[in-house]
């Protein structure tokens, strides 16, 4: 099977979300209960008596149009410029913005993302709520940037996996890929993944580095499961973990499109993709950081997954700053 550059079946197994494909209604709610937490304290059993941005309320006079920007304090990958006139809106509406950068660009400290012009009670009601979803995409973008850097150039792609925020996968998937990053499994819908729960359930060995090679009935559940699950999703990708070299014949006898090595080091990874030889696409995951990534390059894997892409990340230092 050829490397993961130039195999189709192996583009289809991932992909990088765009902005287009990202659901309105569903960026609306996100945007609508980050509002109404902040203007109506939204997730209190009592909800306030009074509502809405109180301390704006309190500033005597009327007040002129405005203008502000939003700014990298540090440098960073911008991403979630989309939300901004879905805040505002929501927010009111009566402010105009107008984009310096896009999504996925590398932004320089000092260097502007937007300028905001307009009712000034509309932009200091929306503006925690913009630095909040901006600081925590492109916190997301920039730290998957590195990881990308540090995989450095070749075949092997990087891959996020499904640990996010709940209900934010969406976004958050959508900043790996402005990052550089490939997504993974969207969801339980989109491929079949035997991890070690289910081979636990299956009686698939002892499960355990130091279980050694399967039993012939284990094997033969696993090849079983791994029929099934293309009978029950005809067209779906099937992919088994392993945690020990001593697995890999019989998952390969299976079938599997896909073996996810887990925990493995280095050199086991060498060993085991010249094992599989292209029976099937191999992915590396567990304890994937910035350092074992340098060492993982030139190994011939297909794909590297780390959640590390979204719980490791830092929200990105962006500012509003007012214009006189």
């Amino acid at each position: 099977m050829p490397s993961a550059s130039h195999d189709p079946f192996a583009e289809k197994l991932i992909q990088r979300l765009q902005w287009d494909d990202l659901d309105v209604d569903y960026l609306l709610r996100l945007v609508e209960i980050a509002r109404d937490e902040d203007l109506a304290g939204l997730g209190l059993r009592q909800r306030p008596l009074r509502t809405g941005d109180l301390s704006t309320a309190s500033v005597a006079g009327a007040l002129r149009e405005s203008a502000a920007v939003l700014v990298a304090r540090e440098p960073l990958t911008a991403c979630g410029l989309g939300l901004v006139p879905l805040i505002l809106s929501s927010c009111g509406g009566r402010v105009a913005a107008h984009f310096s950068v896009r999504d996925g660009e590398d932004v320089s400290p000092g260097g502007v993302l937007a300028t905001l012009q307009g009712d000034p009670r509309v932009l200091l009601a929306a503006e925690r709520i913009l630095l909040n979803f901006l600081q925590r995409l492109s916190g997301i973008a920039t730290n998957t940037r590195r990881h990308v850097v540090a995989l450095g150039p070749g075949h092997t792609r990087l891959l996020d996996t499904r640990k996010t925020t709940p209900a934010y996968r969406a976004l958050e998937k959508y900043a790996v890929a402005c990052g550089g990053g490939w997504n993974h499994r969207l969801g339980l819908f989109d491929r079949v993944m035997l991890k070690d729960n289910h081979l636990a359930l299956l009686g698939f060995a002892d499960r355990g580095r130091d279980a050694g090679a399967p039993s012939a009935n284990s094997a033969s559940r696993l090849a079983a499961a791994v029929m099934a699950a293309r009978r029950t999703a005809p067209g779906l990708p099937v992919e088994v973990e392993v945690d020990c070299p001593d697995q890999i014949p019989a998952v390969l006898s299976a079938g599997a499109d896909v073996v996810l090595l887990d925990n493995f080091t280095a050199p086991q990874l060498r060993r085991a993709v010249a094992c599989i030889s292209g029976r099937a696409l191999t992915e590396a995951s567990g304890g994937i950081t910035l350092r074992s990534l340098r060492r993982l390059r030139g190994l011939g894997l297909d794909f590297v997954s780390t959640g590390a892409l979204v719980h490791h990340s830092v929200w990105a230092d962006i500012g509003l700053d007012w214009r006189p």
